[in-house]
């Protein structure tokens, strides 16, 4: 398809000089181009197709950005990348140094709110409404939230509290066709068109406020037509929740339908009150593979074929016989449940990258998906963990920093049995900050009576989980997204003794004490430096909290003076300050570095290359040692 619009587009400014059918035509061109792009180098991609004629109606309406529009989660944001003068950038997008797959305010004056977390966007528009009333000015706020989003409280929160404040805002409802209302036709289409209408609320006013003149009956007047409005609402439009809460609801309407999406947004946008739009859209639209298959293709991986499907060249790699530490958990939470009738799995909204969908299907009645509602997922299972079920919760870390005063006050302060998988723990690649699982060692640490622990393989997955298991209070393991390195489908497990740690390698010159899957690069550079008669002691540090002080100990009484600590989450906080305070409180008065990741947010690149940048692959680890041993030299 040759790109007649598209490439002109440097700003809505552009777009808004298009006519009805040029931009019927950029809308092809945008999901042309998006489908190409995409699938060559990898990227969300249905959730961006589904919302193709919303995003160019919203810039074509609206006057962006000084009319502020907040996209919730912003991968599905591609479109409104393109039509904001990021089209020479966009191949760049999730690469190293390119754009980012999320919205960024550094980025763009037109992403005006960034976020990788979902249910955050009615709240933050609401905050730039409010901040509208306060420096008295006059710009319109439009929020764009999925359905999937409105399972997560933060959004009712923020409708509760638009509901009350009164002020200018517009929430669009994104429907993925995920079952909000089926009340879909004709009617539906009239009577959203009918009381959308300016006559149609003028008069609707106008009505009211004659009835404030009349004598005695006004308020029983009042009274019917204020019942009759909602018994007709009650009947068609399935948006009553909304109206109750302050909002005037409209929709739903067909959000594929760039005419009548447009005509809609031209209708509503000055009204000065709370207001939903319910939006149908399909994911994946104008694809049928995504469209069959939305939640296959809501990210592709790189095939390097750019004619947009899936069966290119760079497709057919070989998989990887080594599983990876998400499918590992998959394998493990069957197993378990096969063995312990006791146990449950939970997860928000993450069935797929977590790799529960085996158990979904083996153990149904046991699979709990509490949607996007991360705070719900760890009280739900304390409840359970307090009549005798022993819960495990699967949630990438990232997204259980959102529920730390659930684990803390719900599931720590009553010492109750709930085991914590976090997914994506450390660097997660492409996704950038929002998605990095940097904090969760730090964020651990500092609880009272939690267990944290961390895999260097699929095996010692295996021998954790059941310990955990084992234990009579809550436990945390921690696993990048990675390949397990070493998993046996039918091995035996072993019961690990809480904070105990097991040397790999024994040395005499320096010792590294390595965290997860750190400990096969330690390993690594150990053997390269016994070449130069550096002698490298190296010990998995399975267990993060509580460490092994018996072993720590041993450092001082052998009077090693050299020490490098590995984890993959930030320093400050994190193991290896557990590490230093220990021994320094015991003596120790040798040298010790930390690495892990820095006291700032790292970007979005790919794991090996954000790795490199951190000197935390095999060649930085390797220098970090040398200059370790050097600065010892040096000082002495």
């Amino acid at each position: 398809m040759q790109l007649k619009y598209l490439p002109n587009i440097k700003s809505p400014d552009d777009l808004k000089k298009l006519n009805t059918g040029e931009l019927h035509t950029l809308c092809e061109e945008l999901r042309f181009y998006t489908i190409n792009t995409i699938t060559e180098i990898g990227g969300h991609l249905a959730p961006t197709l589904g919302v193709i004629e919303l995003t160019t109606a919203l810039h074509y309406v609206y006057n962006t950005p000084e009319d502020k529009l907040v996209w919730d989660v912003g991968h599905q944001a591609y479109a409104h990348k393109l039509l904001t003068g990021r089209f020479e950038e966009f191949p760049s997008i999730r690469q190293y140094g390119g754009l980012s797959g999320f919205l960024k305010r550094s980025e763009s004056e037109f992403d005006v709110f960034g976020a990788g977390h979902a249910s955050t966007a009615i709240s933050a528009a609401l905050g730039m409404s409010e901040a509208r009333y306060q420096n008295k000015k006059d710009y319109k706020v439009v929020s764009v939230i999925g359905d999937g989003a409105m399972t997560g409280g933060l959004a009712f929160e923020a409708i509760n509290n638009a509901g009350h404040l009164g002020r200018q805002i517009t929430v669009i409802l994104n429907d993925n066709e995920m079952s909000i209302s089926p009340n879909v036709g004709a009617i539906s289409k009239y009577f959203t068109r009918l009381i959308s209408n300016p006559i149609y609320n003028k008069l609707k006013q106008e009505a009211w406020g004659m009835t404030k003149k009349l004598p005695l009956a006004k308020g029983t007047i009042q009274s019917f037509l204020s019942r009759l409005d909602k018994s007709i609402k009650n009947i068609i439009v399935p948006g009553m929740l909304f109206e109750e809460m302050g909002f005037r609801y409209f929709g739903p309407i067909d959000g594929h339908d760039l005419d009548e999406v447009i005509k809609t947004l031209e209708m509503i946008k000055d009204l000065d009150r709370p207001v939903l739009l319910h939006v149908l859209t399909k994911k994946g639209k104008g694809m049928s593979l995504a469209e069959d298959n939305p939640v296959k293709y809501h990210g592709v991986k790189a095939n390097g074929n750019s004619n947009g499907t899936t069966n290119g060249k760079a497709s057919k790699i070989k998989k990887n016989i080594i599983p990876s530490f998400q499918d590992v958990f998959g394998h493990l939470a069957c197993e378990v449940a096969d063995l312990r009738k006791d146990t449950v799995c939970i997860t928000a909204a993450m069935r797929e990258g977590t790799g529960l969908v085996p158990y979904e299907k083996k153990f149904k009645d046991r699979y709990y998906d509490v949607g996007i509602a991360e705070g719900h997922a760890v009280t739900f299972s304390a409840g359970l963990a307090t009549q005798g079920i022993r819960p495990i919760v699967a949630i990438y870390s990232t997204f259980l920093q959102r529920a730390f005063d659930h684990i803390v006050h719900d599931v720590c302060v009553q010492n109750l049995p709930v085991i914590f998988c976090m997914d994506r723990a450390g660097i997660a690649g492409e996704d950038g900050p929002t998605h990095h699982g940097a904090l969760d060692i730090a964020y651990f640490r500092c609880i009272q009576g939690i267990v944290l622990a961390a895999p260097k393989n699929g095996n010692e997955f295996r021998d954790l989980l059941y310990t955990a298991l084992n234990h009579s209070g809550p436990v945390g393991i921690r696993y990048p997204k990675f390949n397990s390195i070493e998993f046996d489908e039918v091995g035996q497990a072993n019961l690990l003794p809480i904070g105990s740690w097991d040397v790999e390698k024994k040395g005499d010159d320096l010792v590294i004490l390595a965290v997860g899957p750190m400990v096969y690069s330690a390993l690594k550079v150990a053997e390269e430096l016994n070449a130069q008669n550096i002698s490298v002691e190296v010990v998995n540090c399975r267990f993060i909290k509580p460490m092994d002080n018996s072993y720590l100990k041993t450092i001082v009484s052998r009077g090693i003076n050299n020490i490098l600590t590995i984890e993959e989450g930030v320093i400050e906080g994190g193991f290896g300050d557990g590490v230093s305070s220990f021994l320094i409180e015991n003596g120790f008065k040798g040298n010790l570095k930390r690495l892990g990741l820095p006291d700032s947010y790292v970007q979005h690149g790919s794991r090996s290359q954000i790795l490199s940048h951190l000197s935390l692959d095999d060649s930085g680890i390797k220098t970090k040692v040398l200059e370790l041993i050097d600065e010892v030299k040096e000082f002495h």
